[in-house]
């Protein structure tokens, strides 16, 4: 995705960040459950959103998932991406991250949320970053600090990983290693 200018405000908490963590349905899905004839959760994923939080964590940033819901899927998902901060069934979201970033040394203002709904509220204003989705609850649009133009579970987590890696100058750097001539390096 082809990111517009970021504002200067969005680009200063953007760029603080060092641990960013993300809702799961309705952020990282398009917040459908599906549930097989024996009782067995799926989930979707996208794949583009996927390779963003790669290049998100490649970059230095802590990634995490908090979410209400506990899901075998999810588990999968954050094993297949590497993501070891791993937090489900999870009430009180800002609580589950405040004990996060005091194990980490950090403060809120160098952590980020993303979210969709009501109860994500509470992290989303306390954090340094904070996004949603298109479809996101009005509420939560209107408290965080960016939108995305994609809709959850179909490129928004890619969006807002982009949004941070250019916000802390990084974004050109990790796709130019694409453009390089095969078996060489970008000039």
């Amino acid at each position: 995705m082809i990111l517009p200018a970021i504002a200067p405000q969005l680009r200063a908490r953007a760029g603080a960040l060092r641990l960013m963590g993300f809702d799961v349905d309705g952020v990282m899905t398009d917040g459908t459950l599906w549930f097989s004839a024996q009782g067995d959760e799926m989930k979707g994923f996208n794949t583009l959103d996927g390779h963003g939080l790669k290049m998100l964590a490649e970059s230095g940033v802590t990634l995490a998932i908090i979410t209400g819901r506990r899901s075998r899927a999810v588990e999968l998902r954050a094993a297949n991406l590497g993501i070891k901060l791993l937090l489900q069934g999870v009430e009180n979201k800002h609580e589950a991250m405040r004990q996060l970033l005091a194990g980490h040394g950090l403060s809120f203002s160098e952590a980020g949320y993303m979210g969709d709904d009501v109860v994500d509220l509470p992290l989303l204003r306390a954090c340094g970053f904070s996004a949603s989705v298109p479809n996101g609850h009005a509420l939560v649009r209107q408290h965080v600090d960016h939108v995305t133009l994609a809709a959850a579970g179909h490129g928004a987590v890619r969006e807002v990983c982009e949004l941070i890696l250019a916000a802390q100058g990084r974004l050109d750097d990790m796709l130019a290693a694409y453009l390089a001539p095969a078996g060489g390096v970008a000039s």
